[in-house]
């Protein structure tokens, strides 16, 4: 019989202890959880009820999509073009699922419960687990955590936000894009990535002045094949340079 990594016998070498699995399942959803605060702000300041702004966050569920919905509609957006536009940073969960849904296997009843927690951090952290038990207990630990103090904030934010009167007057409204510029910072690790957020950049805040609200963050996403394409010409090129030289 086998000892494992944990000098036990017959455990999986490649197992990670329960402990540490939670530890940083939780780390993540506290971390996360928390900015919720700034989107209750954000909601309320905007001129969302508080019954609208908490039903976002129970219901929704998905930072990126209600940043960008409340954001187009106190900019004084079409709410059409704002629920496009949320609609189309959700999409991304969809194939989130897809991956999830083979890694955790779950049974047939739960997956409709399960699917109301699949988002970036929930995926980031599943997909970081050596086994599917591990798998399961850093999706289930991280989706709790967040999913309850996201709601809980929100709550806070949006009182917060009542009681104070007018957010821009104390800037409040800067709130959630400096909380998703501070998650999106540590995750530009090559220059390809921060290409494009640079372009996103460029493109949102360039076509503010001569579009709808709600539009600019829809060209915005058109920065990912833009920058694909010059670097694949790139590497392309240099590809060709090398093989002429070979010749």
């Amino acid at each position: 019989m086998r000892a494992g990594a944990g000098g036990e016998p017959g455990a999986d070498p490649g197992a990670k202890p329960d402990s540490a699995v939670v530890r940083d399942a939780l780390g993540v959803g506290i971390a996360v959880g928390l900015s919720g605060f700034a989107f209750g702000v954000t909601s309320a300041g905007g001129g969302l009820t508080l019954l609208q702004t908490c039903a976002l966050s129970l219901l929704v569920f998905t930072g990126a999509s209600q940043f960008a919905l409340v954001g187009a509609l106190a900019a004084g957006g079409n709410p059409l073009t704002a629920a496009a536009g949320a609609f189309f940073l959700g999409v991304r969960n969809t194939f989130y699922g897809l991956r999830l849904s083979q890694l955790l296997a779950l049974p047939r009843a739960v997956r409709p419960f399960a699917a109301q927690w699949v988002i970036d951090e929930t995926t980031a952290v599943t997909l970081a687990q050596p086994t599917r038990r591990a798998a399961r207990i850093g999706f289930t630990v991280t989706g709790l955590t967040l999913y309850a103090l996201w709601n809980l904030t929100t709550l806070l934010g949006a009182l917060g936000a009542q009681a104070i009167g007018d957010t821009d007057a104390w800037g409040l409204d800067a709130a959630g894009p400096a909380v998703f510029l501070a998650l999106l910072a540590p995750m530009l690790k090559t220059s390809t990535e921060r290409a494009v957020a640079a372009l996103a950049v460029l493109l949102g805040l360039g076509l503010l002045p001569v579009l709808p609200a709600g539009v600019p963050v829809l060209a915005a996403a058109l920065a990912a094949p833009i920058a694909l394409y010059v670097v694949g010409r790139r590497q392309g090129g240099t590809h060709n340079d090398a093989q002429e030289e070979d010749r």
